[in-house]
């Protein structure tokens, strides 16, 4: 018997990837000195976006440092780190003739260091080179610790990270890798270094974390391994959100939003990611904006896009979210998951749509400034606008594994409605 190739399921064999040793709990940050020296650290590049005001940076290297590892600060990374950020990153590591890497902070310092380490295991090769899946030749990388001071990406604990080529600033691209070689040798999660994060950005954060438990649950992959974690970071999310965005220094509070973030990214670092993310790599591509609040916009938009292939899992991201589903269909039910979505955006202080981000709308904004100057500090909706995001969609990583049958037509509305109208 002869098996065409389209007979063959989609994903026919599905790969798990090992998360890296970590360390979570109160507490944890303080053993940072002593696991350097443990994994021999002798001269390590710390990496982060400087954190400034907060006293983190300063706390950890006096840390380090009394270990006897000698600490060399690279503090220069931006929101959506940029080819720079990293090609300026790996020069400092091989001039101060490091050893090793140390990243802090969220999203943005985890991808920096991970693009640095795999530049410095390529000779100096150009971090745009290395998009897509597996693209290091080298598997040696220096050793990287990653402290999370946000419960947001998991980027502390998985093997992808995000890097925003700006070498034609006509056609800006935020591209993707998955790289085992790029995964940190240690992550630690500490939710006493989340007390300092501001309120906007815990809210943005915990929307990056709902958008990474609910895309491998609906994810075209069905990776069986992904699915309880992915559920229950939901569940854990709609628990303690609110009262991390409002109560900052709750420590319950930001406990289940530390585990969320880290059981989601388990969920998706095997089970797969969707078109939120591809949205908000599209939309931080030309604009700059920031990552956890393009998903917050997105999210709302891509389950209702998305509902029809995947009514189940909907309806149960619903009763996951606290809605009594009890009386309703399958439909109504995972009608309720959007509308649960929408309440927590709205409870939490998220903007209704793209359009309506200015650069006063959040601390630590970018837009409009850097190699982003004269881009504009507005998100236009125009249709050349929603044309060239919708393009950028389709060429993103996470596109594929949307459940729901993805092109630029079918994006057009999508996008149009989440720059230019309210929920």
């Amino acid at each position: 018997m002869v098996i065409e190739l389209n007979q063959i399921w989609e994903f026919p064999i599905k790969e798990f990837h090992p998360l890296p040793r970590a360390k979570l709990g109160v507490g944890a940050h303080d053993m940072i000195g002593v696991e350097a020296k443990e994994l021999g650290f002798k001269r390590s590049l710390l990496v982060t976006t400087g954190l400034r005001g907060s006293g983190i940076i300063e706390e950890l290297i006096g840390k380090i440092e009394y270990q006897g590892v000698e600490v060399v600060l690279y503090d220069k990374v931006e929101s959506n780190p940029k080819d720079y950020n990293v090609m300026d990153g790996a020069a400092l590591y091989q001039k101060e003739k490091c050893d090793s890497v140390i990243s802090v902070g969220g999203g943005s310092s985890h991808d920096a260091a991970k693009g640095i380490r795999v530049v410095v295991a390529h000779d100096g090769r150009n971090i745009n080179e290395f998009e897509g899946f597996s693209k290091s030749t080298n598997k040696q990388n220096p050793p990287h610790i990653a402290v999370s001071t946000t419960a947001g990406t998991g980027s502390e604990t998985s093997w992808a990270y995000v890097i925003t080529d700006t070498s034609d600033m006509e056609k800006p691209h935020k591209w993707l890798a998955f790289d085992e070689a790029s995964t940190p040798t240690l992550a630690l999660d500490d939710p006493l270094l989340y007390y300092t994060c501001p309120q906007q950005w815990t809210a943005f954060c915990g929307f990056d974390v709902l958008a990474h438990g609910a895309e491998p649950y609906v994810s075209r992959l069905d990776f069986a391994p992904s699915l309880g974690n992915a559920i229950y970071s939901i569940g854990l999310v709609s628990k303690h959100l609110r009262e991390a965005v409002y109560d900052p220094g709750n420590l319950k509070a930001r406990e289940g939003m530390m585990n969320a973030q880290y059981i989601a990214t388990q969920a998706f670092n095997s089970g797969g990611l969707g078109v939120i993310h591809s949205i908000s790599h599209a939309i931080s591509a030309f604009y700059d904006s920031a990552h956890g609040l393009n998903n917050a916009i997105a999210l709302p938009r891509v389950w209702e896009y998305n509902l029809p292939s995947r009514y189940e899992r909907y309806a149960e991201i619903a009763v996951a979210m606290g809605v009594d589903t009890k009386n309703m269909t399958t439909v109504q039910a995972a009608d309720a998951a959007v509308e649960a979505a929408i309440r927590l955006a709205k409870d939490v202080g998220i903007p209704d749509n793209f359009g309506s981000i200015r650069s006063a709308t959040y601390d630590k904004n970018r837009m409009n400034t850097g190699k982003y100057a004269g881009k504009g500090d507005v998100i236009k909706g125009d249709e050349k606008s929603v044309l060239k995001i919708s393009e950028h969609i389709q060429e993103d990583w996470c596109t594929p594994g949307n459940p729901r049958e993805v092109t630029v037509q079918s994006m057009l509305p999508v996008v149009s409605h989440a720059i230019n109208e309210s929920y």
